[in-house]
């Protein structure tokens, strides 16, 4: 299923160079991004989320739904099976990905 970056995009009335300045990439990126040459990544995927006011799930062409999630709203086991439920829905690469990002997180508390 193809993402909805263009739509949301458009819908918006943002051009891919004014997206990319948000989100701190260049608009070529934001072209691959959009015709599923490149994933975003996850703090793209966040900013794009706070950007459109929408899910990370439907920019992802995910959930049917525009609704936007909050899981910061959500008391610490919704919040963990919210985490569960996205995990479980990624491939195995992005998987790999996803646990290589929370690993970094740990990493630099420790600083």
């Amino acid at each position: 299923m193809p993402n909805r970056i263009r739509e949301l995009r458009k819908k918006k009335r943002i051009t891919q160079l004014q997206l990319s300045i948000e989100l701190g990439v260049t608009q070529e990126t934001i072209s691959a991004y959009e015709h599923g040459k490149h994933l975003p990544s996850l703090a793209a995927l966040i900013k794009m989320s706070e950007i459109f006011h929408t899910s990370m799930d439907y920019i992802m062409g995910l959930s049917p739904t525009e609704q936007q999630d909050n899981p910061g709203s959500y008391a610490i086991d919704e919040q963990r099976d919210y985490l569960l439920r996205c995990y479980r829905r990624l491939g195995t690469k992005n998987k790999a990905r996803l646990v290589s990002y929370a690993e970094g997180l740990l990493d630099s508390q420790k600083d």
